[in-house]
């Protein structure tokens, strides 16, 4: 399931022992339209995934708080912490990679 995401619920989120990928996303954004697309392919093939989206007109705060200069930005966390941060769109098999290097089979 794909967890929308915002600044109540962000930090509980990424804070477990599982990876969770966040999309940082905007609606007016193409590529994130596409990336979205693929988010919730891999989220159907593979529901032990842990995935989160963060609207960035709607979460200024978490913009700035990572950084975000350039949508679609994916940031894996586990623990709170940032594990991996690609920008620009990614096909199925380069997120399913990222999951796979971290110990997350899919």
């Amino acid at each position: 399931m794909i967890i929308t995401l915002n600044q109540e619920n962000f930090q509980e989120t990424i804070q477990g022992d599982t990876p969770v990928l966040v999309d940082f996303w905007a609606t007016w954004c193409g590529p994130c339209m596409m990336q979205g697309e693929i988010l919730h392919q891999l989220d159907e093939e593979n529901p032990a995934l842990k995935i989160g989206k963060v609207n960035s007109d709607e979460c200024r705060e978490l913009v700035m708080q990572f950084g975000i200069s350039a949508i679609p930005t994916l940031i894996l966390f586990q623990n709170g912490k940032v594990l991996e941060r690609v920008t620009g769109l990614r096909n199925a098999g380069q997120i399913k990679e990222l999951f796979r290097k971290h110990g997350v089979s899919c």
